[in-house]
């Protein structure tokens, strides 16, 4: 019977223990409500350019919801699941006790996929508004290989002292 016990208690400890690691993926959620307080309507106006919406949709979400951080996750998992922004509303307020991790689930979004993961990776809000490129250059290092080919040619060498 004590064996039992012990098993479950274990059992539980570990369920617990698995749920804040799935917590700790959305932490950045905490600064995003910091930068979002500082800076109310310049929170909004980036909401409103990253989602493409207008002021009005955006402060229906942002009444609807708990926190800055939620109106933005509910844009992002309307965005990411292919639904409608109510839809995830509605989600987010019958479930939202679950976890960001668990309502992605509900909305389609798989554990793993690419969409999941980039859910988790953090918020893309950090350029727009503030005179920078929302978007990601799709370089992806092309044209760095030769870059520098001839920078220390004449100086002595690679290690030579400038």
């Amino acid at each position: 019977m004590k064996t039992a016990l012990l098993v479950i208690v274990v059992l539980i400890t570990s369920m617990g223990i698995t749920e804040q690691a799935k917590a700790g993926d959305f932490e950045w959620l905490d600064n995003l409500n910091i930068e979002a307080s500082a800076d109310r309507s310049g929170f909004r106006a980036r909401l409103a350019t990253r989602f493409n919406i207008g002021d009005a949709q955006v402060s229906a979400v942002i009444n609807r919801v708990d926190s800055p951080s939620d109106a933005y996750m509910v844009l992002r998992l309307g965005e990411l699941s292919h639904r409608p922004v109510d839809d995830v509303v509605s989600v987010y307020r019958s479930n939202k006790h679950k976890g960001w991790g668990r309502l992605a689930k509900d909305l389609g979004i798989k554990p793993g996929s690419k969409e999941f993961h980039a859910l988790k990776k953090g918020h893309d809000l950090a350029g727009i508004g503030k005179g920078k490129s929302s978007k990601k250059s799709k370089n992806k290092g092309k044209g760095k290989k030769n870059k520098n080919k001839n920078k220390n040619k004449g100086k002595g060498g690679k290690w030579s002292v400038v």
